[in-house]
């Protein structure tokens, strides 16, 4: 062992967040985390038509404001 570090780190197998198949989360993955540019659109897809969405508080009035 000469103490060198493979300049490379090891590629991990992730579930692909679409499809739930397997995907390489690596630099070699132009789509990462997904596996596939179909499974990324269908993603950005869901997200454009609001399918998704992201559960907040209504804003509060604050009286110390000028209106």
């Amino acid at each position: 062992m000469s103490g060198i570090q493979d300049p490379k780190p090891e590629a991990r197998i992730v579930r692909c967040p679409t499809c739930g198949g397997d995907s390489v989360f690596a630099a070699s993955n132009q789509w990462r985390p997904f596996c596939s540019q179909r499974c990324r659109q269908i993603d950005l897809g869901a997200w454009a038509s609001e399918s998704f969405s992201l559960e907040a508080s209504p804003p509060v009035e604050d009286d110390s404001l000028p209106h």
